[in-house]
């Protein structure tokens, strides 16, 4: 309103678009990248990945959020808000790109729409933190006043004795991991845990299709392929 003049950050392009789409009420939004549509996994580490005709907000959204660079995903949440439907194509040729649009009744048939891959992350673990409540609470918050952003989270159960204790492990990005331990560290008045384990050779497999509420026994298939190549799974989510 006073004209002042900002920048959108990375993705502004993108969502520049979507919104002119959705003020212009226009059937269809195009974005244009380097890349053809977008693809069941990263093809450069699978060349025999295949090009998604389609795919919903709420999975485009959960694969920018794992690691897909198609799409900024606060790009996709707002053509979700606005019921803008955009297509993302290659610049480069004029092959058909993916559609993504509102999900509908045939999208329940695929299964598992996509497979994402982030390898750059850390666990550490937290061994015999007293089992109490608000330890976790304390530690995350710590985490947080740092601006560290965690991921995935698993406690195990306490352990039988008279002072019981827990295990607990959560997930951060790789280049936070020195900050984490540090911050951990300076817990330890505070919280008597056992010790502090942390691991940066592990990777995220996350796994995305809306198909995967109306069918059943997909988790096992999929452990049961990645105990066939012989990877350990450490966390579940």
């Amino acid at each position: 309103s006073e004209g002042h003049i900002t920048t959108l950050g990375r993705g502004g392009s993108d969502l520049t678009a979507i919104a002119l789409a959705s003020a212009l009420k226009a059937d269809l939004c195009q974005i244009y990248t380097d890349v053809d549509g977008v693809y069941t996994c990263d093809p450069r580490i699978v060349p025999t990945a295949k090009k998604l005709e389609e795919v919903s907000y709420d999975e485009m959204l959960e694969l920018a959020s794992l690691g897909a660079k198609v799409m900024q995903s606060r790009s996709v949440e707002f053509a979700k808000k606005f019921g803008v439907i955009f297509e993302v194509r290659s610049s480069l040729n004029d092959n058909p790109g993916t559609l993504v649009k509102e999900e509908t009744q045939s999208m329940e048939g695929v299964v598992i729409r996509g497979v994402s891959l982030d390898k750059n992350q850390a666990k550490v673990t937290l061994v015999g933190v007293p089992d109490e409540p608000g330890m976790a609470a304390r530690v995350f918050q710590q985490l947080a006043d740092s601006t560290i952003n965690v991921d995935m989270i698993v406690q195990n159960v306490s352990h039988g004795s008279d002072t019981p204790a827990t295990d607990l492990s959560f997930t951060i990005d790789k280049p936070d991991m020195a900050r984490a331990q540090a911050v951990i560290n300076g817990l330890r008045g505070n919280i008597s845990f056992v010790d502090v384990l942390a691991d940066e050779n592990i990777g995220k497999l996350s796994i995305v299709g809306v198909g995967m509420r109306s069918h059943s026994g997909i988790a096992a298939k999929v452990f049961e392929v990645l105990a066939g190549a012989g990877v350990n799974i450490q966390m579940i989510s």
